[in-house]
């Protein structure tokens, strides 16, 4: 059976040339089953209207995975605690600090670490100079969900204007599990 995965976007989208429009055509590629939706106003968000856009989207989609860039894995933050799921993987890159100043997504903070990220198996990806969130408070915020963590040397915000087209870790860090599964089964 081909897992669903959800890919959500943060402030402005993902378009292509973004890692996340890879990763969704790589996904079909590998035949899984994507969703990559465009937020309301994804330009000036609303908070309410986000958050009401990805309740939606969980219960129509019912992902096993979950890919959150940016200001998703703030939403994520935020809703976790309402969502009765429980996924297979979640993979959060890119968070943004929990002071954020950014006029256009101020209502989505502060926030706080949600106990419990709704999933068997969360990784955090991080850059050593990504503008939004410094290593220290990457750190520190990977301490407190108490997840695994890989850290990207000068990766930026790591999204296409920092130069990731691509991002072959995630596409890897998916497939993981379903090449352990079929080497089990063979």
């Amino acid at each position: 059976m081909s897992k669903k995965v959800l890919i959500l976007h943060g402030l402005n989208g993902s378009d292509y040339p973004h890692w996340q429009a890879h990763l969704a055509a790589d996904l079909i590629k590998e035949n899984y089953i994507v969703s990559f939706p465009s937020f309301p106003n994804r330009n000036n968000p609303s908070f309410s209207q986000w958050k009401e856009s990805l309740k939606k989207e969980l219960e129509h989609f019912n992902p096993q995975i979950v890919v959150c860039h940016s200001l998703a894995n703030i939403l994520w933050f935020h809703i976790c605690d309402e969502l009765d799921i429980k996924l297979d993987k979640l993979m959060l890159v890119a968070p943004v600090r929990k002071t954020c100043d950014v006029e256009e997504i101020k209502e989505f903070f502060p926030y706080s670490a949600p106990k419990d990220l709704k999933a068997k198996e969360v990784i955090m990806a991080a850059s050593t100079n990504d503008p939004y969130m410094s290593l220290d408070e990457a750190v520190q915020l990977q301490q407190e969900l108490n997840i695994g963590m890989k850290i990207m040397e000068n990766a930026g915000h790591i999204n296409a204007q920092s130069g990731f087209g691509k991002l072959d870790c995630a596409l890897d860090w998916i497939k993981r599990e379903e090449e352990c599964e079929e080497s089990k089964n063979s």
